[in-house]
């Protein structure tokens, strides 16, 4: 089966070209990092693979993600590579066009975005690019879907009529022209490449591509290898480049028209003049963010919650205990269904609408191309505790699940502050904190719902930010990488991609109430059903209520006085979604109605703040602490995670209560 490889920079719209020319959807987020592993497809109406690679500025990788397009290449064998690229910034794009156009496998470029080129002052002639770069090119716009249909068109037509086309020889200086020469021939002739992948590869490895000198190293290309030396030594590397910028420049040059601007990006420079403002910018974001937790937690969300609540603790709840009673159903097993499956994972549903408000109004912000701006606006904070905007991506995309947040650290160039990195992302607030945020919002803050979950998501940021500072020091990160970041025209967001992005990153929390939730409201009703001595009636007998009241006196410096509470927080380690489910069953309600009026004889605003934060901080789920193992290497790493976070949450909400207490 024929194989395509999609490549390009980040931002380009690779992704979405890619989800209109497959069958497969692939997430979404416009802004850099967030494809950090390849994705397949197939070619809509055809057979033919279709490889989605993450964005990389240059086939020399400097992060993880970079270095999977570049393994690709060495070991995927594609039989078209698809170079996608900004119609609006050839310039930088076209470095990586190159470095593919040298490669040898036949390249078609799909300039895309070409409706935001068309609004500028300057436009391109297609043939005249085409015959300078020797390959196709197809101008599109992805989002609107223009140029798509004959784009897969010329895909398949290339595969299956055309001859391809020859691989790009750009003429290099004289001494890096003989050396590439001389190299190439003998790996012709020792090792057996064809002469275009044997050119390809001497460039790459006088370019001081790391990935490709390990591949010398393993294969033992002597040719290469001997002269290592001398390619540095003459700085081969900076020769390539600037003769690949001068080459960009001239084509450029040939191929440009003059063309009369649209207002779009006149619009785009005025909204940027305010939402990356360097004193304002940061105050807006906020803004923004509050209007989203409005959204979620007052206007939207929690109305639906309310009504999916009244549902499946009303006639859900009561119709499956009169259905199991008229079947003959053993009381154990009908409390296990009622009192434990539809309790507590049907309470965890209940929380869908606000989760799926929330995802919503992030795939808004994503779509419309303000995430690039806020990775931007808060660059000069990241800066201050020695990291830049580029590790703020992680954490956002952390607000939805930190396992993914983790993942995308792989887009950060240097070691250490990608460890930081993956290190303060767990303090990030993941949706699966949201039920139990509700729940005590509905409680003890009814009128200032939004609010109060704003500041604990800003807490989260600001402990990470402390701790990052705190690493800084420790692992003595003394420079900052560079943060470069393309900002895309502002879109009015396409409804589609909305809907698919929201339930892209809900979905997570559907499967979870059928797998992880599903085995935690199991687990906890048989712990609070069970006692060393069978079955009991008693719940306040159970081996959930031993394991609480062991642990009582650990947690009443934070205003915990009930047991109940202790033995839900642990099931939280598993996965945080479960907590409230676990709080159900062992208080033996139907539904979350009861358990918030409950919580007012449980708890004073204070002890409730208090015990949000430590749920907040306190240990990660399985699930991110299996991440940090497979990302950092290192069990170490991932017993500190767990251990540093208990004692930052613990210590944090010790110290609210007890301050607090003094005053209230």
């Amino acid at each position: 089966m024929a194989t395509v490889a999609l490549l390009g920079n980040p931002n380009t719209g690779k992704t979405t070209l890619f989800n209109e020319l497959t069958d497969k959807y692939a997430y979404v987020g416009n802004w850099t990092g967030v494809t950090v592993d390849k994705k397949m497809g197939t070619l809509r109406h055809t057979k033919i693979a279709v490889v989605d690679l993450p964005g990389v500025y240059s086939l020399n990788p400097i992060t993880k993600d970079e270095s999977v397009a570049i393994e690709y290449l060495l070991h995927g064998d594609p039989d078209l590579i698809l170079n996608v690229t900004n119609a609006s910034q050839l310039k930088r794009n076209l470095l990586l066009t190159i470095e593919l156009l040298e490669f040898g496998t036949p390249v078609i470029i799909a300039l895309n975005m070409i409706d935001d080129l068309n609004r500028t002052n300057v436009t391109y002639d297609l043939p005249t690019l085409a015959q300078r770069l020797h390959c196709q090119l197809k101008a599109t716009n992805a989002r609107n879907k223009k140029g798509v249909a004959q784009l897969r068109d010329d895909l398949v037509a290339s595969l299956t009529e055309l001859p391809p086309a020859a691989a790009l020889h750009i003429t290099y200086p004289t001494l890096v022209e003989q050396g590439i020469t001389q190299a190439a021939k003998k790996l012709v002739a020792e090792h057996g490449m064809t002469p275009d992948f044997a050119r390809w590869l001497t460039i790459q490895f006088m370019n001081q591509n790391q990935t490709i000198r390990a591949y010398a190293q393993a294969h033992d290309l002597k040719p290469l290898l001997q002269s290592a030396p001398f390619y540095d030594a003459q700085n081969f590397e900076n020769q390539i480049f600037t003769t690949r910028l001068t080459f960009i420049e001239d084509t450029l040059a040939a191929a440009r028209r003059q063309n009369t601007p649209t207002s779009q990006s006149e619009l785009t420079n005025q909204i940027d003049r305010w939402v990356t403002h360097p004193l304002l910018g940061l105050p807006i974001f906020v803004v923004i963010f509050y209007l989203m937790f409005k959204l979620s937690f007052d206007w939207i969300g929690t109305p639906l919650s309310d009504g999916l609540n009244a549902l499946v603790s009303g006639p859900i709840s009561h119709g499956a205990n009169s259905l199991l009673t008229s079947l003959g159903a053993l009381s154990f097993l009908k409390s296990l269904i009622v009192d434990g499956v539809i309790a507590g994972v049907g309470g965890v549903l209940t929380f869908m609408p606000q989760i799926f408000v929330l995802f919503a109004c992030i795939s808004i912000l994503e779509d419309s191309g303000y995430m690039a701006r806020a990775a931007l606006v808060t660059d000069r904070l990241m800066q201050m505790i020695g990291l830049n905007g580029k590790s703020f991506i992680p954490l956002i995309i952390g607000f939805g699940c930190n396992v993914t947040g983790i993942m995308a650290t792989r887009t950060i160039e240097q070691p250490k502050e990608r460890l930081i990195t993956t290190l303060i992302s767990p303090f990030m607030s993941c949706s699966a904190r949201l039920p139990i945020y509700s729940l005590f919002v509905a409680a003890f803050f009814a009128r200032n719902q939004a609010l109060v979950v704003l500041s604990i998501y800003f807490l989260g940021i600001a402990v990470a930010l402390i701790m990052a500072k705190v690493y800084q020091l420790v692992f003595k990160v003394k420079g900052n990488s560079n943060f470069m970041i393309e900002l895309p025209q502002y879109h009015l967001p396409r409804p589609d991609i909305i809907l698919q992005g929201t339930w892209d990153k809900g979905k997570g929390f559907v499967k979870k109430a059928g797998t992880i939730i599903f085995a935690g409201t199991v687990l906890i009703w048989l712990l609070s059903n069970l006692s060393f001595h069978g079955p009991v009636t008693d719940i306040d007998q159970s081996f959930a209520a031993d394991l609480g009241r062991w642990l009582l006196p650990v947690f009443a410096p934070l205003g915990v006085g009930s047991w109940e509470i202790v033995s839900a927080l642990l099931t939280g380690i598993m996965a945080k979604e479960v907590i409230s489910s676990s709080m159900i069953i062992l208080f033996h309600f139907t539904g979350r109605t009861a358990l918030v009026a409950t919580f007012a004889n449980l708890f004073t605003p204070l002890s409730a703040y208090a015990l949000l934060v430590f749920i907040l901080l306190y240990i990660p789920c399985f699930s991110t602490l299996a991440t940090i193992k497979a990302e950092t290497g290192s069990t170490k790493w991932t017993i500190y995670s767990a251990v540093s976070s208990f004692i930052i949450a613990y210590g944090l909400a010790f110290l609210i209560y007890q301050i607090g207490s003094l005053f209230i």
